[in-house]
């Protein structure tokens, strides 16, 4: 028999993740079953569920791919020499965010995510480890935004990486329940309130 190459799974795999996501965006996250996941795909029972046991591990992938790309953001803007002013940071991770809010976008998906895990602790690790790792990352820009004199010295660099983290599921999860603010306006509504914050 022929030998599955890497790329051949890969692909089965993205097959499978885009079905479900589109199962999901139509029925939503609780009333797509296994079978119709299996049924849009085109596959066999066997097929999907070897490379996805169930839909919680499908959940996991459609959010890799979106958080994936929100690392890699992070990652560069915690690189970046010199450190880009607090706005500026934060509108480069809402330009990439604004990528996923589309009627295909992933995280249509995160707010049915975020209801799920009430009732399921698997998602609820899931996703408590996920958002964990993003504040991390948001504490390495507070830190630069203090060297840089950008917020006080002595704040607690983990509330302040806690509340800024904060302000983008607020921004997205407004955009997709109401359809406003926009990202600019958005912005400069934090750009008020950073600027209103004393220094010391």
């Amino acid at each position: 028999m022929p030998r599955v190459t890497e790329e051949h799974r890969a692909a089965r795999r993205r097959q499978i993740v885009e079905a479900a996501r589109r199962c999901f965006l139509r029925e939503g996250f609780h009333r797509t079953s296994m079978q119709d996941v299996i049924a849009e795909a085109g596959l066999s029972v066997g097929a999907v569920y070897r490379y996805f046991p169930s839909k919680t591990d499908l959940i996991n992938a459609i959010a890799e791919q979106a958080i994936g790309g929100a690392s890699r953001v992070l990652e560069e803007l915690a690189a970046q020499e010199p450190p880009l002013p607090l706005v500026e940071a934060l509108d480069r991770i809402l330009t990439y965010v604004e990528t996923q809010l589309g009627d295909d976008g992933a995280l249509r998906i995160a707010i049915q995510v975020w209801g799920e895990a009430q009732r399921d602790p698997a998602l609820a690790a899931f996703v408590a480890e996920k958002y964990a790792g993003f504040r991390t990352a948001f504490g390495m820009l507070v830190r630069h935004a203090q060297a840089a004199g950008e917020l006080p010295a002595d704040a607690d660099p983990d509330a302040t990486a806690a509340a800024l983290f904060g302000f983008v599921p607020g921004w997205f999860t407004q955009r997709i329940l109401t359809g406003a603010p926009d990202r600019a306006t958005y912005l400069a509504g934090v750009r008020a309130l950073l600027d209103a914050t004393p220094r010391r």
